[in-house]
């Protein structure tokens, strides 16, 4: 006998029970019923790159995490550990045969080899949803306003939208004479949520000193009110700009679309001069987004204005703003929560194998169910009744259609409702369907 393999995943990476899939999946749904909605459309792209890629405009950490190897015909080849930096070369080989401003989403698998953690994985799927072709704050409102409908959709609870623009950082970076390190600082500063203030400062003192540090820190205080906070900003980045203008031009927008919601937003949008975003190729608006009721899980939502991704490879200006949903680590929460909305099955109904000879008559009533609308399934083989029910119970599905030789010949076909064993004769296939549905409504 041949030695067995042992069955197992690599570290970081997971298997999906049907559980599981089949929650994913309805987040899945309910996300691009939302995108639709503000005008977005689906594109796709290969989960391999060239390296150069990949690699023009990821910076510093990412350079690390990405999988990188040499295929079969020794080219230099990576796994996408995003959706932005090939959709910046989707943009530059396709606008040709597109339009502008472009609206994209792309729900697909990325993969990153980072330390693993609670809804961290290296292999996850991401959500992005794209403005790209115009450099306004109506497209910026229009990213903060889709991340909000998208949470809300998900009916997550409350949540926090973190708001901050890099370029108004930048400023600030000038004004005490450290813009030349404003990379290193900016990447300083994502990390505060990971490793502390302490050692944000050690980072910040290692490239700008301990006094450019101190007042970096002191920048990235929180702001207790947009406004007030918003001209603290200011006035520490040297005074009024267009930066500052674009925040509160975004602000007032997501505002006046909030004051005609029927009931209070769940989400609301706060000032954080602290979210810089880890990846280098962001220029303006950055975004991340925080549960309320577990901010210890992190940013389930980020993102933020990326001008010049696409000047990587194409001459042709096309600024562009988005965000990202991380599905797994939502995932995670909500389990973590006590939200998830699992079912075990899509099944509604279980026709039931009883007699000998029927299996005509069962798959034709399953073809009717279906056509109305029903997610049915004729069990395969003739068993003891008990483990049709078991297999039925183990599966979730709610609903039994039973039809042997005793109902045949009363003309009748029986519907049992599994979850408490009530039983209903109905005359006709017709009537089964209405009660079906009926029983599903409940």
């Amino acid at each position: 006998m041949p030695d067995i393999i042992e069955p197992r995943v690599l570290k970081g990476f997971r298997d999906y029970l049907p559980e599981a899939e089949i929650e994913r999946k309805a987040l899945i749904e309910i996300l691009e019923r939302v995108f639709r909605s503000f005008g977005f459309v689906p594109i796709d792209t290969p989960v391999l790159e060239y390296a150069e890629i990949l690699l023009g405009k990821g910076g510093g950490e990412t350079d690390k995490q990405v999988y990188r190897f040499a295929d079969h015909g020794g080219r230099d080849v990576a796994m996408r550990f995003d959706l932005t930096v090939p959709f910046a070369r989707f943009m530059a080989e396709h606008v040709d045969e597109l339009y502008l401003p472009f609206r994209r989403y792309h729900m697909a698998k990325v993969w990153r080899g980072e330390n693993t953690q609670r809804g961290r994985y290296r292999e996850f799927m991401q959500c992005d949803f794209d403005i790209v072709g115009t450099d306004s704050d109506a497209a910026d409102a229009d990213i903060v306003l889709l991340i909000h409908d998208a949470l809300t959709a998900l009916d997550i609870g409350d949540f926090t939208v973190r708001i901050n623009h890099r370029g108004l950082f930048n400023r600030f970076l000038a004004a005490i004479g450290a813009v030349d390190k404003s990379p290193a600082v900016l990447r300083a500063v994502d990390k505060l949520d990971k490793i502390g203030e302490a050692e944000v400062r050690k980072l910040l003192a290692a490239e700008i000193g301990e006094e450019g540090a101190a007042k970096v820190l002191e920048y990235i205080e929180p702001c207790p009110a947009f406004e007030e906070g918003l001209s603290r900003l200011e006035r520490l980045a040297g005074g009024l700009n267009p930066d500052a203008m674009r925040l509160r031009a975004i602000f007032d927008a997501v505002n006046a679309a909030f004051s005609t919601a029927p009931t209070p937003p769940r989400g609301k949008l706060v000032l954080d001069p602290s979210i810089t975003r880890g990846l280098d190729y962001y220029t303006g608006v950055v975004f991340e987004t925080r549960l309320d009721a577990m901010p210890e899980i992190g940013s389930v939502c980020g993102g933020g204005r990326y001008d010049e991704l696409a000047s990587l490879y194409t001459t042709r200006r096309m600024p562009g703003v988005g965000a990202a949903i991380g599905l797994d680590r939502l995932l995670a929460a909500l389990e973590a929560m006590g939200l998830s909305r699992r079912r075990a099955g899509y099944t509604d109904i279980l026709i039931l194998d009883l007699e000998e000879g029927f299996g005509p008559r069962y798959e034709a009533a399953a073809a009717t169910f279906r056509r109305a609308g029903l997610c049915c399934e004729v069990f395969p083989e003739r068993r003891k009744l008990a483990q049709q029910f078991v297999y039925a119970e183990k599966k979730g599905i709610p609903l039994a259609l039973v039809l042997g030789g005793a109902e045949a010949a009363k003309g009748v076909f029986v519907v049992k409702d599994l979850r408490n064993r009530e039983t209903f004769e109905m005359h006709s296939l017709d009537e089964a369907v209405t009660l079906i549905k009926g029983r599903l409504e409940r």
